[in-house]
């Protein structure tokens, strides 16, 4: 694991003559996770509220036990469990506000970077495989990668080892010579589990939240931090 040293999140040193796979996350890390936060705790309630006929509080409070209920398990991001489970339809609603998926400061330039040092580019995510194609339509970024990956496709979310054996397995990538970025605690410590040599943490996923760093990892507030000055 990579530990975070003291007045060093700004300033991250990365040998990249020696980086070949760069391993990405999605919300939060290449896109504002503001889409995200708006969608389930502000646009979901609203609208399961005017559906059930209760107030929006209740609804906001329902809503947060049932997806704090499944947190750290695949169905936390599986769409058509949702969907079933609020009887509403996701999708339709998500390109609602889809206007709102915006790609991060700097993310853009980063995958140029990456893309013209000849990296091999990989979306590594627990998202949905149906809101991946919302987010490529909307963010334009799809062309950057050589592969999506998402943890539905092994039926394993990243937070835990067996999926990032049937990664290795997938796209064969050299742990020494890979780099992986994520805005979320229990993924970041299971890929340095894995022994990742580099594994950044994201410590401002929202424009809308405060800077948080992530206790046990280099932290970068943005793309433009990992890039050869």
């Amino acid at each position: 694991m990579l530990m975070e040293q003291p007045g060093e999140e700004n300033n991250l040193k990365l040998d990249w003559d020696h980086i070949d796979t760069v391993l990405l996350d999605l919300d939060g890390t290449l896109l504002d996770l503001n889409f995200d936060l708006e969608f389930w705790l502000e646009y979901i309630p609203k609208v399961y509220s005017k559906q059930n006929h209760i107030d929006f509080q209740t609804a906001k409070e329902i809503i947060i036990s049932k997806i704090n209920s499944q947190e750290g398990k695949l169905t936390w991001y599986c769409l058509d469990y949702w969907e079933k489970q609020l009887e509403l339809d996701i999708m339709k609603l998500k390109s609602d506000i889809s206007h709102l998926i915006q790609v991060h400061d700097h993310a853009l330039r980063f995958l140029k970077f990456a893309k013209d040092n000849n990296k091999r580019i990989y979306l590594v995510t627990n998202a949905h495989r149906k809101g991946i194609k919302l987010k490529m339509k909307m963010s334009k970024i799809e062309g950057f990668f050589d592969e999506i990956i998402s943890s539905h496709d092994f039926g394993i979310p990243k937070q835990q080892q067996k999926f990032w054996k049937e990664l290795d397995k997938q796209i064969d990538f050299n742990k020494e010579r890979s780099i992986f970025f994520d805005d979320s605690l229990d993924v970041l410590e299971a890929a340095a589990k894995f022994k990742i040599k580099n594994v950044i943490a994201i410590s401002k996923p929202s424009t809308k939240i405060a800077k948080k760093n992530v206790p046990g990892f280099r932290n970068i507030e943005n793309f433009g931090e990992s890039m050869p000055q």
